[in-house]
């Protein structure tokens, strides 16, 4: 007799649990202790309930209400903008209650991009066990991304969640983005969150909405395929997607490797994939710095042609796009190893640029000399840059000489150019090349970089004219 009871009371009882389940108040990985909320911005907290179910959200002794809304449960609620402080708890609460604790207030990172931003900073990053030992931040906080695809936009991810940083967690973390943040975290004192969301060997369509990669001149319209890692968009779908729309300060971005050989394509590709995302976040022009790549391959005796420079040309024209920033790494990178070890300076370079961007620092000089005019004078030509800082220096071992310029006539042979800095000038001729019509400067794989700024930035490559390259027709 009472084991028939219990086989009819069965069902129910396991019916009522899982209808519990379905009703409890759930958060994504996003949203949980250690985490940072991004300050001065209104802020929405998300989760999912019954559909109806009433969510409390109780922080900082103010309540905040709202119902799930849609036939999933999803449910949001906006918190007020906030000074940047803590730690503080919170408690979500509906048919059941959830609390977080540590939760701080300041400025939250997104960093993204493919291995060179992936590195971590226990792989043999330049003095890393001294790194490791040092970095006791507990206002820091780390969160990574797990590796994952989909092939549809995904409302939450893998993850640990947060972390505090310190020598325990952050030997796995990305190196660029932790010394990033520290450097932020120095100079303005305040509690910052970093979000590493990287894949090694993607290409940059791999990052993009589907709605915006069908937009993109030559790529199918549909269907894509999400099998892949490299196959796109399926990291955007998992490891993108689910971020939105966690209030951030801005983003940081390290690829363009496995886009060389398409480089002017990237021209298009780059520019759309920011304004993708800030489409996507809703906040604007969300400050996004990237990194220009470092040097890495040989380059030939004489001037050439190279995919590499081509798409840091691609990367220097995306400093049009408002709000973005630059950091060039071409004096960082190894000839012999795509995966240069000196990260430090990176993050620092790209800590220099948010500065600027981010934080509206008009006193920092946040980049190395970038081209602003040239002018032809008989047998030579004169250019003037930008982000000089405090002058122009020519950099050698061997002493203050010009290396790695070029002049090319109307011919379109290019040769190495002499020159001389005057002022804030700079000045070059050849006497092959009586009229010169163009200039390239540090134009190779890995060229050695020659001009910087008193500050110790170094000067992107560059050129001023626009003959077809390797990439054009790709």
């Amino acid at each position: 007799m009472i084991s028939t009871i219990i086989r009819c009371l069965l069902p129910a009882t396991l019916l009522l649990l899982a209808s519990l389940t379905q009703a409890a108040v759930r958060l994504p990985r996003l949203v949980g202790s250690n985490m940072v909320l991004q300050r001065n911005t209104a802020l929405p907290i998300w989760g999912w309930a019954a559909p109806g179910e009433r969510v409390v959200i109780i922080f900082q002794g103010h309540t905040y209400r709202t119902p799930a809304t849609d036939t999933t449960g999803r449910w949001r609620i906006m918190l007020p903008p906030l000074r940047a402080g803590g730690p503080y708890s919170m408690l979500v609460k509906g048919h059941n209650t959830i609390q977080l604790s540590n939760i701080l207030v300041g400025d939250v990172w997104l960093a993204s991009g493919q291995s060179n931003m992936e590195w971590p900073l226990q792989e043999e990053v330049l003095n890393f066990r001294q790194e490791i030992a040092a970095a006791n931040y507990p206002r820091i906080r780390l969160l990574t991304v797990e590796k994952v695809t989909a092939a549809s936009p995904q409302a939450d991810f893998a993850s640990d969640g947060w972390q505090e940083c310190g020598p325990q967690t952050v030997g796995r973390f990305s190196a660029v983005a932790y010394f990033f943040g520290r450097s932020l975290h120095q100079h303005y004192h305040v509690p910052i969150g970093l979000i590493s969301a990287v894949w090694s060997g993607t290409a940059a369509e791999s990052w993009v909405s589907p709605a915006t990669l069908r937009t993109l001149p030559g790529q199918p319209q549909h269907p894509f395929p999400t099998s892949g890692q490299a196959e796109f968009p399926s990291i955007y779908n998992a490891m993108i997607a689910p971020l939105l729309p966690y209030a951030l300060k801005g983003i940081i971005w390290y690829q363009g490797e496995s886009n060389v050989s398409r480089a002017y394509q990237y021209r298009t590709l780059f520019p759309a994939l920011i304004q993708d995302w800030r489409t996507r976040w809703g906040q604007g022009n969300l400050p996004f710095l990237f990194v220009q790549l470092a040097g890495y391959m040989r380059d030939q005796p004489e001037p050439a042609e190279y995919e590499w420079a081509e798409l840091r040309e691609a990367q220097l024209r995306t400093l049009a796009v408002p709000s973005t920033g630059m950091a060039v790494a071409l004096d960082l990178g190894d000839p012999n190893d795509i995966h240069p070890r000196n990260k430090q300076p990176v993050g620092e370079r790209l800590a220099l640029a948010a500065r600027r961007v981010a934080y509206h620092d008009s006193g920092v000089v946040a980049s190395g000399p970038l081209l602003q005019a040239m002018r032809v004078q008989g047998n030579t030509v004169r250019l003037r840059f930008s982000q000089t800082g405090g002058g122009l220096v020519l950099k050698d071992p061997a002493g203050p000489y010009l290396r790695g310029f070029a002049l090319a006539g109307a011919d379109q042979k290019f040769v190495w150019a002499q020159g001389r800095l005057e002022g804030q000038e700079l000045v070059l001729y050849s006497d092959q090349v009586p009229t010169p019509v163009a200039v390239r400067y540090a134009w190779g794989n890995s060229p050695f970089p020659n001009l910087y700024n008193a500050e110790g930035l170094p000067a992107s490559p560059f050129r001023t004219d626009d003959w077809p390259g390797l990439t054009t027709n790709r």
